[in-house]
């Protein structure tokens, strides 16, 4: 798998941050290396959650493909601290539609152990950030409920929940809801594709 011209991630912007515990955080562009990594980290909401609806594990080299795919239109981030990425984040098609250039959907997981430090608010902000110079406008998150600090997180920058699913994933012998939220950026309207 050949990793798309570095034109495609030069937007990105490394940022440096310290956390709660005063460690330093580097949120990078997520790269085909990252996939073993990336990979650890979504296992457990797989194997233990609702969080996801899928029901395996994807393979090191499906996490390879989705990276690679998703870089050609959209960010994919990761953070890391000391070289051990704590978790990731990245946007997608919302609906393959021309009219819905400009929305699109938002996903973050994070390691279990940095989770409650607010990694997952800053690695989110720099997923939007970059959205936003990238031309995108409306920013949607599609969440299983309950799940209560998703849906803080969201609130607390700016989401508003426009939708809400009843049992529509079943998972674990259960049925399970979602919610759909959206942020509204107020900017110009231009080609981003």
């Amino acid at each position: 798998m050949v990793l798309p011209t570095t034109e495609i991630i030069e937007p990105f912007k490394i940022k440096i941050m310290k956390s709660k515990e005063k460690l330093m955080i580097t949120i990078r562009p997520a790269n085909l290396a990252d996939a073993q990594a990336i990979q650890a980290i979504y296992a457990p909401y797989v194997e233990k959650t609702a969080i996801t609806f899928e029901y395996e594990v994807p393979s090191i080299k499906e996490f390879e493909k989705r990276i690679s795919n998703t870089i050609e239109r959209y960010p994919y981030l990761v953070a890391e601290e000391d070289g051990q990425v704590l978790g990731y984040a990245y946007a997608s098609t919302y609906y393959d539609r021309t009219a819905y250039d400009w929305t699109t959907e938002l996903s973050i997981y994070l390691n279990e152990d940095a989770r409650g430090r607010g990694l997952g608010s800053q690695l989110y902000g720099a997923l939007e950030e970059e959205l936003e110079k990238r031309g995108f406008l409306r920013f949607l998150a599609c969440i299983a409920v309950p799940n209560e600090a998703s849906i803080a997180m969201h609130e607390k920058r700016g989401y508003i929940q426009v939708a809400h699913f009843p049992k529509v994933g079943y998972k674990f012998e259960q049925w399970h809801d979602i919610v759909w939220m959206q942020k509204t950026i107020d900017g110009p309207v231009r080609k981003i594709r």
